[in-house]
This record gives C-alpha cells, sequence and structure tokens, in this order.
C-alpha cells in the first residue's frame, strides 16, 4: 500500500504542472486558412474617401492631409488619390504612422491588390503584407476604379506577422508575438489587458474543454470578437475560429507548431 502511494504522489507534481496543449511556438498556414467572405465596402468619390464597412464608418477627405477618426486603433487617417487606379492611405496614432497602404485596381477593374507596412507599437521591425481581393459590385456613378464591394480571396504576410508563442498550465495561458503584441490571462473570467498594441484591448479566457478555450477581446470596453481556438489531438495543429462581433465576419485559421 506505502508503495502504491509513493508511486502515486511520485506523479501527481507531473499530472498537477501538466504542460499545456497551446504550449509552444505556432505560425498561420494562411493557404489552409478560411477568410470570411463578407465584401468590404469602400470609395473614392468628390474628393472624399469613404469607408461604409469600417466599424465605425470613416468619411474623410482624399486630400493626402491626415484627417481625424474615431473609433479605430489610430486617430488619423490620409488618403492620396496617386492616379486613377491607385490610391496610399497612411494611419497614424499620436503622430507616429501605425501602417502604410497601398490600393491598386488591375487594368479590368477586376482585382484589387493591397500592400501594407504595419510598424508595431514597439518599434520593431515593420510587417508587410499583401492581399488579393475581387471586385463584387462596382461603386458609385463617377468614383473612382476601385470603388465598389470587394471580396477578400488571400493574403500572404511576413512571419512575424503570423507567428506567436503560447505558455501556461494549469489557471492560464500567455501569448506573445514577434512584433511586441502580448497578454497574459487565468481562466477566472476578468478581463487582462492586451499589451504593446495601439488599440485600448483586454482578453478573458475560458476553458472548452481539454485542448479548446474561448478568448474573448473587448475594445474601449466593447465586445470586440469571440475566438474558439482548438488544439488537434495529435498537437500538431490549432485552429481559430474568430468572431469578429463589430464587423460580422467570421474567420477560420488554422496555426502549424514550430
Amino acid at each position: 500500500m506505502k508503495k502504491l502511494l509513493c508511486v502515486v504522489l511520485w506523479f501527481l507534481p507531473v499530472m498537477l504542472f501538466a504542460q499545456s496543449p497551446f504550449e509552444g511556438t505556432w505560425k498561420t498556414n494562411m493557404a489552409e486558412s478560411k477568410l470570411s467572405q463578407k465584401p468590404y465596402i469602400f470609395s473614392v468619390n468628390n474628393g472624399m474617401y469613404d469607408c461604409e464597412s469600417c466599424v465605425p464608418k470613416i468619411n474623410v477627405k482624399a486630400d493626402g492631409q491626415d484627417q481625424p477618426v474615431t473609433g479605430q486603433p489610430y486617430d488619423t487617417l490620409a488618403v492620396q488619390v496617386v492616379d486613377a487606379n491607385t490610391i496610399h492611405a497612411t494611419g497614424k496614432k499620436a503622430g507616429k504612422p501605425t501602417f502604410e497602404q497601398t490600393r491598386t485596381v488591375s487594368s479590368d477593374g477586376k482585382t484589387l491588390t493591397v500592400s501594407t507596412t504595419g510598424y508595431p507599437a514597439d518599434g520593431s521591425q515593420p510587417v508587410k503584407s499583401e492581399a488579393k481581393y475581387t471586385l463584387v459590385s462596382k461603386g458609385p456613378a463617377g468614383s473612382s476604379a476601385m470603388s465598389g464591394s470587394w471580396r477578400i480571396q488571400n493574403v500572404s504576410e511576413d512571419a512575424a506577422g503570423l507567428t506567436t508563442t503560447w505558455k501556461g498550465a494549469g489557471d492560464g495561458l500567455s501569448m506573445s508575438t514577434p512584433t511586441g503584441e502580448n497578454w497574459d490571462a487565468k481562466f477566472d473570467g476578468k478581463e487582462y489587458p492586451v499589451k504593446g498594441i495601439y488599440a485600448n484591448e483586454t482578453v478573458s479566457l475560458k476553458k472548452l474543454g481539454d485542448r479548446a478555450i474561448e478568448v474573448t477581446v473587448k475594445r474601449d470596453g466593447k465586445l470586440y470578437s469571440i475566438d474558439k481556438i482548438t488544439v488537434s489531438p495529435d498537437g500538431k495543429k490549432m485552429t481559430n475560429v474568430a468572431d469578429n462581433k463589430w464587423t460580422g465576419r467570421v474567420s477560420t485559421f488554422v496555426d502549424e507548431k514550430q
């Protein structure tokens, strides 16, 4: 009996502090991920840039000058019309660039290419990405070629923008990225701050099973998104069904263990 008790006690610390299935570094496989097909709607018309699908909506002069905006991770937006098929946009927070973006429409008007350079809040190396969209419907009469409704097809991004590192066991988890974004939260339903980003966000965690969690994100105190994240039985894939409550878009991201 004593021998059995010793064996049980010897294994107990291992069981109590077993490694979380989320532990490790993960990279998003965009080829396997499925992005929401809800269209993005915007236009450049009569010297104004209007983003109908932005939350909150954006309507600013397209004169290349910093224009104030509210409710975004940036507080000014400058939109410059480069030519009939191209615009350039720059977002800033407290005068510091958060992103630069060039949108170019193909000669046939059916494909939109969006090239973005993001500047992490911690000042680390900029992250580049490129997205392709296809035209769903044209914009208002007389508006620029890129005006209308667009459906995203694919995205490519630097590794730094696709990589996350997770740590934790037992009562909580932490997440960090090479670009400085990070949070550390417990499974107690409380809200914990997201650090290293321009937006004012918090996360709260809930266990859904041995290999599944729910991450609730609030922005400025309002529900922003609910992510249901599951690690496969073999521990090699992590699937995140991200439900953005502000935009009404649900996307599924598939990460692979590195």
